[in-house]
């Protein structure tokens, strides 16, 4: 079974079980996901890596908002926002913690003898190569641009 199919699975569970929260969370995954099928350059499905990167986006956009509303003081708004994240992040790929990303980002730079600004953009690629959809890009970056200033 794919991960389309897995949440389409979830959806109708969480719809029989009147899970308000999830039904609306997974609604937006599948309708995102639709969204990312019709605007690719030939309207096909997509395949578990192209539709994580969909869910890992969904994600982004409830962190950020998340953010947002604290910092307008809508704690409810926020709460909210980051029950959504929860049941996202059950279909992503588990995320590295602090030490194991600042290790891969230690021994890629090393590897690659990225050692200047100059080299932040070729020692990114080859970082995101390594976590693929482990670690939050701006995290990634902040190590990266750390080490290498």
């Amino acid at each position: 079974m794919g991960l389309l199919e897995h949440i389409r699975a979830d959806l109708t569970a969480a719809m029989r079980s009147k899970d308000k929260l999830t039904i609306s969370t997974l609604r937006s995954v599948v309708a995102a996901v639709q969204e990312a099928e019709v605007a690719g350059s030939s309207a096909t499905t997509l395949d578990d890596d192209q539709v994580q990167k969909v869910i890992a986006a969904q994600a982004k956009r409830r962190v950020e908002a998340a953010e947002a509303f604290e910092q307008g003081g809508r704690t409810e708004k926020a709460a909210d926002e980051r029950a959504e994240l929860k049941i996202l992040e059950a279909y992503l790929p588990e995320q590295l913690d602090g030490d194991e990303l600042a290790d891969i980002v230690e021994r890629v730079l090393t590897e690659g003898g990225y050692s200047t600004m100059a080299d932040m953009g070729e020692a990114m690629k080859a970082v995101n190569a390594e976590v693929a959809g482990k670690a939050e890009g701006r995290v990634v970056a902040e190590l990266v641009k750390s080490r290498l200033s």
